[in-house]
């Protein structure tokens, strides 16, 4: 049996670089770190304990087809402090988002999407 330790990252192809560091660093506030020299460009980000990391890879197509918002589609979970906080930061940047304060998974859901269409999911605790 494998011994699982943890998640250490989630790395996402992206085409359009500069839009998605913009909305990863100064729109969800994520703190870029050092990643090393490699042959192509990228960004990671720290999240607690796990990292982000971005490709760009122009050839690359997101997993997801369609542009709506679809809480069954494939996504990672960010859990923030503030809800409410998190919900005027997308509105207040035009970014699309759902709310599923509806879930049975004990814990209220946001979702929205990066620039390249990739599906986020932003929950707090409760609420």
């Amino acid at each position: 049996m494998i011994e699982i330790v943890g998640m250490h990252h989630v790395s996402l192809t992206v085409t359009k670089l500069e839009e998605c560091k913009h909305f990863y660093g100064n729109i969800l506030g994520l703190t870029e770190i050092e990643r090393p020299p490699f042959d192509f460009p990228g960004a990671w980000y720290q999240i607690g304990d796990q990292q982000l990391h971005l490709i760009a890879y122009p050839e690359s197509s997101t997993f997801r087809a369609k542009k709506n918002i679809d809480t069954k589609d494939g996504h990672f979970a960010i859990r923030v402090k503030n809800y409410d906080a998190a919900i005027t930061c997308l509105r207040e940047n035009n970014v699309p988002y759902f709310e599923n304060k509806g879930t049975k998974s004990g814990f209220v859901q946001v979702f929205c999407t990066d620039p390249d269409n990739n599906l986020i999911e932003l929950n707090i605790e409760g609420k």
